[in-house]
């Protein structure tokens, strides 16, 4: 097998590959064969008619079709593997010239890993923020427990209160227009802690069980619906029934009751510990997020728009699933905003996750750093932890989708890089001045 190859514009490979005509015509007539066995020619039974009728009955090109894919992958494999082509997507017959009896002609394109030019990555020194666990984290905690634990009594003789659950009707409007999932009846509303537009819960206190009335709000500006983006909106409102919630007392029985605790002393001490916990984790993340903006300055790579395209459209499809999640439908979506304009918001974003990728990818290559059988354990046991599968429920999801076992692979060697990049480098942690101020 002849190959020649030519760098084009974009890191776009041209392959020039001349197979020899002996194992083309080799593959043709297995293709004819192959093709033989399942269809029906008169006289003949299947897998036995000659090649000649073959060809008559479904045409020469379509056992050249079939003979392609037989010659192909295996060609383009040796070629990758021959001259070390470091590709991102795979190989695309632009044209062939196909003559039994002749060398077989394929050109075809690849595109290849731009080249990452790395700056200082390592024995540098930086800072990054020190978090600081909010002064009233302990209390926020405790008071989280006990609303958890919460219990709920029927109110019939007062107006709603910030810390009451309410039960309503709401139907919304806004320019006139039924708002999309803006309706609901019997919906029960937690008045303090509301996911509502800002502003809706707030209009709901100080009223009674019976009342019928009408609220204004304004969605955000940054809304994800344009079409209602900085909008206002009308609501209907209907309070329906209006319960207290009734906190239990903070004491030892209580803390006996959440976990392997004797005392409230003993409980707010787990409490601390897992908010130190949690202190050091975001230190962490601080430090490795510091470390990597530094390594990143310095980089020096062209990215290639196709690369740019196809991230766009995966985080589009992310996209698409976040909604599902959320109750909207893709296709009013689509009408507000447009597809064109829904990806090119995310083409920024696209940019920055490939950057990182090659550049993840670029420092293990520099430093020989491999995701070996136990990394990829230790992943499988986190998704089997996180989604509480089996391993084998887990593994027949990755043969129907092997893209998750790539994912894993992926994020494995992420935090490969990630802990080197720590281990290399000094970072001093500080805390901001802001938060300095308030601690005082």
């Amino acid at each position: 097998m002849k190959v020649t190859l030519e760098k084009e514009q974009n890191n776009v490979l041209k392959l020039n590959i001349e197979i020899p005509a002996k194992d083309a015509a080799g593959e043709y007539n297995k293709a004819a064969k192959k093709i033989s066995e399942y269809v029906n020619i008169a006289g003949f039974r299947k897998g036995k008619a000659p090649r000649n009728l073959v060809e008559k009955h479904v045409g020469v090109e379509r056992i050249k079709h079939e003979a392609l894919e037989g010659l192909l992958p295996k060609a383009f494999q040796d070629v990758i593997i021959k001259n070390e082509l470091d590709i991102i997507s795979q190989p695309y017959v632009e044209s062939y010239d196909f003559n039994l009896g002749e060398d077989l002609k394929v050109v075809a394109k690849v595109e290849l890993r731009p080249e990452v030019t790395l700056g200082e990555y390592k024995n540098f020194k930086i800072e990054a923020e020190d978090y600081v666990i909010p002064e009233d984290a302990l209390e926020k905690s405790l008071n989280g427990l006990l609303q958890q634990h919460s219990t709920s009594e029927l109110v019939v003789d007062r107006p709603t209160k910030v810390s009451d659950v309410v039960l309503i009707d709401f139907d919304g409007s806004s320019n006139g227009e039924k708002i999309q999932g803006g309706a609901a009846e019997d919906y029960s509303l937690d008045l303090a802690n509301s996911n509502f537009i800002p502003g809706f819960a707030e209009q709901l206190i100080g009223k009674k069980i019976g009342d019928e009335f009408e609220i204004t709000v304004d969605f955000p500006k940054e809304y994800h619906e344009p079409k209602l983006a900085g909008q206002p909106a009308v609501f209907k409102i209907k309070i329906k029934e209006i319960k207290e919630k009734v906190l239990p007392e903070l004491n030892d029985e209580f803390a006996q009751k959440t976990g392997p605790f004797k005392t409230v002393d003993d409980l707010k001490e787990d409490i601390q510990k897992y908010l130190e916990a949690n202190r050091e984790k975001e230190n962490k993340k601080n430090a490795s997020n510091a470390i990597f903006e530094k390594v990143l300055k310095d980089v020096k790579v062209d990215i290639q728009q196709s690369m740019i395209d196809r991230e766009s459209v995966s985080l589009l499809e992310e996209y698409k699933q976040r909604l599902a999640a959320q109750g909207f439908e893709w296709e009013k979506v689509l009408e507000s905003q447009g597809q064109d304009a829904i990806l090119d918001s995310l083409k920024e974003e696209a940019l920055v996750r490939i950057k990182n990728s090659l550049v993840i990818d670029k420092i293990a290559k520099e430093e020989n750093l491999r995701v070996v059988p136990e990394d990829l354990d230790k992943k499988l046991q986190e998704v089997e932890a996180s989604y509480h599968m089996s391993r084998a429920d887990l593994l027949k999801q990755v043969q129907q989708n092997p893209e998750i076992l790539n994912s894993l692979s992926q994020q494995a060697l992420n935090e490969k890089v990630n802990q080197f990049l720590v281990d290399n480098n000094t970072v001093e942690l500080k805390v901001k001045k802001e938060k300095a101020k308030s601690k005082k």
